[in-house]
């Protein structure tokens, strides 16, 4: 199908694009080229986390997404978006990644959990614009996200993070082979967080919330430990002829002008006026007390 030309030439920008240049090649990615899948992965990579015995459990016992689940899925697409779209060695990036370090100084858990935690951002929504978008991610842009984690990972003091995209990609399924499984905490997570989606939908689509979820993730194995229906036939072709008649539509529209996401500005009932990077982040912060097997003194 024949591409309007501003999306045309915009691909072959980032296919041809500089390898130095990784942070702006991301940046276009998911500002502008593939901007809607792109947050549609960012926003199934969150979930995931909840089908991590140990990293659910950490979440419930922290309370902050049981409590303020609105707050804390928004304020954790703001960091994504503060990060990609002001580089990560801005003031507001730098800011950001403080914000993190801050926040996970005495979370407990190993490496490979932590490591996890941030290749969900990397693999999930790669995987997603593979198979739904309106064009599958260059392989300059993919090594551009892979660069981009990696060295976001260094910041946060990781240790040995992937260099290309198909070891993050073999580390994320060995490691959810190993861990992904159903534990009440993560239910109750899940549970708590899809009111997010269904408050985002038109209220005639609210009680097919989980339905579109259980289509957009087609896993069974993600599904059961979430504690979400299996999907069926119908519910994946609905959803995939949903996508091609986006697609169709995407194919002959200029690309947009206007980046998805300005940082501080308004565009969600959180901070309908806007928000300061103060605003960012949980009411409840993880101290060595709040760890397991803790003994005060």
């Amino acid at each position: 199908m024949k591409l309007h030309r501003s999306l045309a030439s915009s691909a072959r920008e980032q296919t041809n694009a500089n390898a130095e240049d990784w942070e702006a090649t991301y940046r276009q990615m998911v500002l502008y080229d593939l901007a809607a899948d792109m947050e549609l992965g960012f926003f199934l990579a969150y979930y995931r986390n909840f089908a991590v015995p140990s990293i659910a459990a950490t979440l419930h016992r922290n309370g902050e997404i049981t409590q303020r689940p609105i707050k804390r899925s928004y304020d954790t697409a703001i960091v994504t978006y503060e990060l990609v779209c002001n580089g990560l060695d801005s003031d507001r990036g730098r800011h950001m990644i403080r914000l993190l370090n801050h926040v996970h100084r005495h979370v407990p858990g190993n490496n490979d959990d932590f490591l996890y935690v941030l290749l969900t951002l990397l693999v999930v929504p790669i995987h997603w614009a593979r198979t739904h978008a309106w064009r599958a991610p260059t392989p300059a842009e993919e090594s551009a996200a892979t660069r981009f984690y990696k060295e976001l990972g260094a910041g946060m003091n990781m240790g040995t993070i992937p260099s290309t995209f198909a070891d993050a990609e073999k580390f994320f399924d060995d490691y959810e082979r190993k861990n992904i499984a159903h534990s009440p905490g993560g239910a109750e997570l899940m549970a708590s967080t899809v009111q997010i989606l269904k408050s985002r939908l038109p209220t005639p689509a609210r009680p097919f919330a989980k339905t579109m979820l259980t289509a957009m993730f087609d896993d069974d194995r993600l599904t059961d430990a979430l504690g979400l229906p299996r999907t069926t036939q119908l519910s994946k072709a609905t959803l995939n002829a949903v996508l091609t008649a986006r697609n169709t539509l995407q194919h002959r529209r200029p690309l947009s002008t206007k980046p998805h996401f300005v940082p501080g500005e308004a565009g969600s009932s959180l901070y309908p006026s806007g928000y300061r990077l103060d605003d960012i982040g949980p009411e409840n912060i993880m101290t060595p007390a709040s760890e397991p097997h803790h003994e005060p003194s």
